[in-house]
């Protein structure tokens, strides 16, 4: 048996950078005190969702990757505590901005980098002004708890990324994610349990666990606000939730799975035997044409 105990995390962030990186300190510690070994923090949790308005200034917010503070910070804690911390911050590189994951393995070793692959763009949301779609790929790390992979928020609505990482070897999936109402000019929609559906179908079809950690409260921008829908959870590998938390929960949740259970089941379903990769080409197009 290789028996793991996942956590996820929520809060709401202000902009006293050093208070939520303490906060998000503090969940990690408490979370680990209960038996976790890979520990979730949602996305960008240094500062609010700065991506509301489009401000020049925001660029300020970001540090390059190599010399990073909060890295090294998280890759202490992780060291400290003998946790996996996925660590999500917004990347300087050169004349480019990222939105960018470090992997912090257990012994506070930096694992690698991932850039964002999918960036959205709409009211409140407008992150295409400031990050550059990511030019990593996908990206799984061997820690020492198992081989994980980590999307980010928007690319969590797209089921190449889940499968991407699953095919590189991934046995769980980690998005942090910054998710809330739609400000107008967009439909007054709640998204909240579309959100959660596409993740669930990721573990599902890939049988394997799944962990996302979301934001919570209420942050104004210059023309509008968010409320952030919280309700961060953990799916199972049939995508059945596990644990989950409210919209306006502050804290964490954790669930355990046994990895190599999880591993035979996986194998003896047919979902990777059963694939036809020759098939697939017409997912290299936008417009589904063929090459």
């Amino acid at each position: 048996m290789r028996n793991i105990v996942f956590a996820a995390a929520q809060f709401a962030c202000s902009w006293d950078k050093r208070a939520n990186i303490a906060k998000a300190k503090d969940m990690v510690r408490a979370a680990a005190a209960k038996g976790a070994n890979a520990i979730l923090i949602q996305e960008l949790f240094e500062t609010p969702y700065f991506c509301q308005d489009q401000l020049a200034e925001h660029f300020a917010h970001a540090a390059p990757f190599e010399g990073n503070r909060l890295i090294a910070e998280m890759a202490d804690l992780a060291k400290s505590l003998g946790v996996v911390l996925p660590v999500s911050f917004f990347e300087r590189a050169g004349h480019t901005h990222f939105n960018s994951l470090a992997m912090v393995d257990a012994d506070g070793r930096v694992l690698g980098l991932y850039r964002k692959s999918h960036i959205p763009d709409g009211p409140g949301y407008q992150e295409k002004f400031y990050f550059t779609p990511g030019d990593t790929g996908f990206k799984v790390w061997n820690t020492r708890f198992g081989n994980f992979g980590a999307g980010i928020c928007w690319d969590q609505w797209f089921p190449e990324s889940a499968r991407a990482m699953a095919l590189l070897g991934a046995e769980a999936l980690f998005y942090p994610t910054a998710i809330g109402t739609e400000p107008p000019p967009a439909p007054p929609i709640d998204s909240r349990d579309h959100w959660r559906r596409v993740m669930q179908g990721h573990a599902g079809a890939n049988y394997m666990p799944l962990i996302a950690s979301n934001r919570i409260g209420t942050e104004k921008g210059q023309v509008g606000e968010i409320t952030f829908y919280g309700s961060s959870f953990i799916a199972g590998p049939t995508g059945e939730l596990v644990e989950e938390m409210g919209r306006k929960d502050e804290g964490f949740i954790t669930a355990g799975f046994d990895l190599d259970e999880i591993a035979k089941m996986r194998a003896s379903w047919g979902l990777f035997r059963d694939r036809r990769p020759e098939l697939y080409s017409v997912l290299r197009r936008h417009d589904g044409s063929s090459e």
